[in-house]
């Protein structure tokens, strides 16, 4: 059965899983990169990058983990860029060029309506109005059996959280502390909600803990 899976999140020691006022210039918020410094060095990461090089290790093989398996993804709109409000064109078609990294089809939340886009390299971007259990529907519907992966932001995942539709989460937590952004945990009971802390792996650059829902 298709699961709804949040992988590879980067997460700072102070619980803040983007940092404040997200830019064109700063898609992740201000020092939100410090999140991913864990990610962005692996084979993984880099292979997907047509680059040859990389580290392996605990980091790696959690950031190819992250994409086994998986046959749809759910963003929130600022995931998929700065705009907001209506959409004033469709010039805006998401932040990683013509040949994005996901290769599946992609269900990004939004108020405000428009046609699917397709890319190079098998993603389609598609404008969902409403509301995440629609997207999920779609999504799982999309995946042909294989599982949902949730990729944020961090609002999208709260979202998702508080109506108890995650079934596990990856959070890479690293040792950044931002002081500021976007909480993820902030007034989420995640116990009352029937979550638990299922394992945790120590990396090279980051502690890898795995929360699931129990039953």
């Amino acid at each position: 059965m298709s699961r709804l899976r949040v992988l590879c999140f980067g997460v700072s020691l102070d619980g803040y899983g983007a940092g404040p006022d997200q830019s064109l210039q700063d898609p992740l918020g201000r020092r939100g990169p410090e999140l991913m410094t864990w990610f962005f060095p692996t084979r993984a990461w880099r292979g997907m990058q047509g680059q040859d090089d990389g580290e392996t290790g605990v980091d790696d093989r959690m950031a190819a983990k992250g994409f086994e398996g998986i046959g749809a993804w759910i963003l929130g709109r600022n995931m998929f860029g700065p705009v907001r409000g209506p959409w004033p064109n469709d010039n805006w078609k998401g932040w990683w060029g013509e040949e994005p990294p996901y290769h599946v089809p992609v269900f990004v939340l939004t108020h405000h309506a428009r046609p699917p886009l397709a890319m190079a390299g098998g993603t389609t971007f598609h404008f969902v109005t409403d509301g995440i259990e629609s997207a999920l529907a779609q999504a799982k519907a999309a995946a042909g059996g294989r599982d949902v992966r949730l990729g944020g932001g961090v609002s999208t995942v709260r979202q998702y959280l508080r109506a108890g539709l995650v079934d596990d989460m990856h959070l890479a937590v690293g040792p950044a502390l931002l002081g500021a952004g976007e909480h993820l945990f902030q007034g989420l009971d995640l116990p009352a909600l029937g979550y638990e802390c299922a394992e945790q792996v120590a990396g090279e650059r980051a502690t890898h803990f795995f929360v699931r829902k129990r039953g």
